[in-house]
């Protein structure tokens, strides 16, 4: 379902940004990117868990999740 959303977003920002309209195009290539790098992480998490490594994964999205950590109250 993430990786159909994210297509349809790159289109739509491909199409926003070749008729000018910079700003909806940008922001649905912002949007396309992010889920793109949430993507990524799920496929390397799943596939650590699966080779039984306890490490992360990516880098590249280790400051997302630190970003979006859930707060311990």
């Amino acid at each position: 379902m993430c990786l159909i959303i994210t297509i349809i977003m790159i289109v739509l920002a491909a199409q926003n940004l070749m008729q000018t309209h910079w700003v909806v195009g940008g922001v649905q290539l912002v949007i396309a990117l992010g889920l793109l790098a949430l993507l990524i992480r799920n496929i390397i998490a799943a596939r650590n868990q699966k080779q039984g490594c306890s490490t992360t994964g990516c880098g590249m999205t280790d400051w997302l999740t630190t970003l979006f950590k859930k707060k311990e109250d």
